[in-house]
């Protein structure tokens, strides 16, 4: 039996694990074995993803600078690319804060900024 160990943790875009399971399948190919799971994740990753894990992490980085954004709901912005105030208003809605209409445009300008 194979036991595994966590040697780092970091929150991660969507994008960005794409990429690692596109290493892990690369690595898994030359060896012969590429399971189940493997094939489901990366079906998952190509369906999600909607931009690429460089502008994913300009989003993250960009919006982690305004104040009231954590890392966890920079990632879920990332993810989600909010187009319209009310999508914005559902990344927020389990944190313990209400955004003015002006942060609400500030995480849409930067979505805006990397989307297109």
């Amino acid at each position: 039996m194979t036991f595994k160990e966590v040697i780092d943790f970091r929150y991660i875009t969507a994008s960005e694990a794409r990429e690692v399971m596109e290493e892990i399948i690369a690595k898994r190919k030359e060896k012969g074995e590429l399971s189940f799971e493997a094939r489901k994740t990366m079906n998952y990753l190509n369906a999600v993803v909607k931009i690429d894990s460089e502008k994913a992490r300009k989003i993250v980085d960009e919006a982690e600078k305004l104040p009231f954004v954590s890392e966890e709901i920079a990632i879920k912005i990332a993810e989600i690319l909010p187009e319209i105030p009310d999508e914005v208003r559902v990344i927020f809605a389990k944190e313990r804060i209400t955004l003015s209409p002006e942060q609400i445009q500030q995480i849409l300008d930067i979505v805006q900024k990397y989307k297109n």
